[in-house]
């Protein structure tokens, strides 16, 4: 059976999609079977993993509002081992329709639960925000990804996303655990990147990856092509980076 695995932070621009999209491709190359879940109305790990969001027959939102078999939401993308159950637009307006309906907080769980022996990794990406669909995310998997950038503002909300979780695992996931933190937009010149990956080492512990991954421009131009960045440029400092941090996800993933 695999592991389902958020990609969380509340904070938005942090790098949780291209996390989500470069982490899952860099975990096919190790030969792993991997879904990742689109579940943010913007769509952008869908589009990001080359499929066209404007023409999907059926969408995550099909399966969260419809009861649509997620089998026939799954689509396969261009690289062999990895699928997405893409999003659009239509999620946007999920999180009023699941109000009235019955384990609201838990329809994205039974989703997981019908495929997740089909894969070695389900990888949920949340949107930047605290509704219904993040609470859903959080109630679905095992375990949190948190991608923190290296700057000024990026332990503003650890406190707040924490609170989060515990609330959840209080609540609703008692085994919700803490998967890792990715250290992002890692700048090596600066002492203010520095100065945060000490802050968060402190903060979370061994839980943080000692893989950083680096700003780079093959990174930021790989999405708008429609593909991970190890497609688009394998020996780029961005897919070298990526390629180390699931090497290294796998091997903490192990103990």
């Amino acid at each position: 059976m695999g592991k389902a695995i958020a990609i969380f932070n509340q904070k938005g621009g942090v790098g949780k999609t291209t996390t989500n999209v470069n982490l899952s491709a860099s975990l096919v190359k190790l030969g792993k079977k991997v879904l990742v879940i689109d579940n943010d109305p913007q769509g952008n790990s869908t589009s990001g993993l080359g499929v066209d969001k404007r023409s999907l027959e059926y969408s995550l939102y099909d399966a969260l509002i419809d009861d649509v078999a997620p089998s026939k939401c799954i689509v396969a993308t261009a690289y062999a081992g990895l699928d997405v159950l893409p999003s659009n637009v239509e999620l946007a307006g999920a999180e009023i329709e699941m109000i009235d309906i019955e384990n609201r907080e838990g329809r994205l769980k039974k989703i997981i639960n019908d495929v997740k022996d089909q894969y070695d990794y389900i990888f949920v990406d949340c949107p930047p925000s605290l509704g219904l669909l993040t609470i859903n995310s959080l109630v679905a998997v095992d375990s949190v990804l948190i991608p923190i950038q290296c700057e000024y503002y990026a332990l503003e909300g650890v406190s707040s996303l924490m609170n989060t979780f515990q609330l959840i695992k209080k609540g609703l996931n008692p085994t919700l655990d803490v998967e890792g933190v990715v250290l992002s937009m890692y700048d090596s010149r600066t002492n203010l990147a520095t100065q945060v990956v000490e802050e968060v080492q402190k903060y979370f512990g061994d839980k943080v990856y000692a893989t950083t991954i680096p700003k780079n421009v093959r990174l930021a131009e790989a999405p708008s092509f429609g593909m991970p960045v190890i497609e688009y440029d394998s020996r780029s400092k961005g897919a070298v980076s990526y390629m180390a941090l699931a090497k290294e996800f796998v091997k903490k993933g192990r103990k």
